[in-house]
């Protein structure tokens, strides 16, 4: 018996022993915290918060929490809950038990046998085992004060997801008549409002996406090195990009040059698109072999400590921009920097729309084109944007954030802590030519920055970089993979 008691002994103390950070560096408990003081201010003292973390995944891959889990807490265990209750202004953490012969093959995680250790880590005011979240729960529908629990209603954000394809995978699963399963969010709303009928079940998902519309410093911080990081992969990309190359090889090099700067996976999957494949602004399949004539669109970022990026660039294969390539393109990039330059805090969206269409104009009306169809093109795009920018919904691009289309909602005039790319599309339907850019900015008290700044986008200065040698030239693939 002692030598079993021993053996125990040993192994729980070399998983405790694990070398790493149980808790993020990338933030502190104190800024968790004051994103808690504004969910209390924004649920009252008559109600609580209830948010789900994320499951445990169902292949191997590492586990990642759920982006609003994260945001609120940093905890990193999977099936964790967190209560915020408004009437005390504190919040509990509950966690599962650690399973001890799991933690032998994949290291230790915090559970709910860690309590003291995690209040000290993140803050967290108190830590119970999961197994005390019923009976919590049971109490504040009991109580005299607490009538509301609050619940996100949005699907959670979790692995290279954003919330417009996190609805649309729930939509897909209710049209198919063998699968119809509801959404773990549905699940949990359904679950409160059986067991807990005194409580009224709401929508927290408006407050948080409110408070991680407006980014603190820590935060863009963070986005600013995930842009950086897709900055350096596109970097390298125009370097590596030659005809006969697979679009494939690209996702290869930009994903290494992620893993290897401390990224924990990919924003989304990669939108490398040679030719015609770029006309669909979601192709991801990269499976052509890139040709000598072509322009190559090439869309990624990575997932850096939760923070995503959103950056693209247009290029031709072969280095050197054609007759066709030089007239479209540099007729969008003049039209593309009218809208960077008018972007500014303290105007709307709509306004600064309205004075790039009219600089636009200006470059339209000096431009020249080899065929008609892409003078019509020109026209239309000028003509489409302007009419943008008239509705009360003209938006400059998306945010960006945790989610690569980030959450919130606001039409008024630009504030400092705001995060959004633009992305205006040219298109030449008769010969399938799309041509896009994107850049991150970021909106400051006196003006904005742009990020992705240090990324070239005028023809001279891209075809001055492909003549350098890139990664793929100085790797080259696997001879078997090459034969084949």
């Amino acid at each position: 018996m002692k030598k079993i008691f021993l053996a125990f002994f040993l192994i729980s103390s070399t998983i405790i022993a694990q070398d790493i950070p149980y808790f993020t560096t990338d933030f502190t408990p104190e800024e968790f915290a004051t994103r808690r003081e504004k969910m209390y201010e924004s649920i009252g003292p008559n109600s609580v918060a209830l948010i789900q973390g994320a499951q445990v995944p169902n292949n191997y891959t590492r586990f990642r929490q759920s982006n609003e889990f994260y945001y609120l807490c940093g905890i990193e265990t999977p099936h964790s809950y967190l209560i915020l209750d408004g009437s005390r202004k504190s919040a509990s953490l509950y966690l599962p038990h650690g399973i001890l012969s799991r933690e032998m093959f994949e290291g230790k995680m915090l559970t709910a046998e860690d309590a003291d250790e995690v209040k000290q880590l993140s803050g967290i005011n108190n830590v119970y085992s999961i197994d005390m979240l019923n009976e919590h729960l049971s109490r504040f529908s009991r109580s005299n004060i607490i009538s509301t629990v609050y619940t996100p209603f949005s699907p959670a954000e979790g692995f290279a997801m954003g919330r417009d394809l996190a609805v649309r995978a729930i939509a897909d699963a209710a049209m198919d008549p063998f699968d119809g399963h509801p959404s773990r969010e549905g699940m949990l709303i359904q679950k409160l409002k059986e067991k807990y009928p005194a409580l009224e079940v709401k929508n927290f998902t408006p407050f948080l996406d409110q408070a991680r519309l407006i980014k603190s410093g820590k935060e863009i911080e963070m986005i600013d090195k995930a842009t950086r990081l897709s900055c350096l992969a596109l970097l390298e990309g125009m370097k590596s990009t030659v005809p006969g190359i697979y679009e494939h090889e690209l996702d290869g090099m930009a994903k290494y040059i992620y893993y290897r700067n401390g990224s924990q996976g990919e924003a989304y999957y990669s939108l490398i698109a040679g030719g015609t494949n770029a006309w669909y602004p979601h192709y991801a399949a990269g499976k052509k072999k890139l040709v000598n004539g072509e322009m190559l669109l090439f869309d990624f970022a990575p997932d850096y400590g939760y923070y995503a990026s959103d950056i693209t660039r247009n290029y031709p294969v072969n280095g050197k921009f054609n007759q066709w390539q030089k007239e479209l393109y540099g007729f969008y990039v003049g039209c593309y920097k009218a809208i960077l330059n008018k972007i500014r805090p303290g105007e709307t969206a709509q306004k600064i729309m309205q004075e790039a269409a009219a600089e636009m104009e200006i470059i339209l009306s000096k431009s020249k084109f080899s065929k008609p169809i892409y003078e019509n093109a020109a026209k239309e795009f000028v003509s489409s944007y302007k009419n943008s920018a008239k509705s009360q919904y003209a938006s400059l691009g998306h945010w960006v954030g945790m989610s690569v289309h980030d959450v919130g909602f606001d039409k008024g005039p630009l504030k400092p802590g705001m995060v959004f790319s633009i992305e205006p599309a040219l298109r030449v339907p008769e010969e399938k030519i799309y041509i896009r850019l994107e850049d991150v900015i970021v909106i400051t008290e006196t003006g904005k920055k742009v990020l992705s700044d240090f990324l070239p986008m005028e023809i001279d200065e891209i075809e001055k970089i492909m003549k350098e040698d890139g990664m793929l030239q100085k790797y080259p693939k696997d001879e078997f993979t090459r034969l084949k």
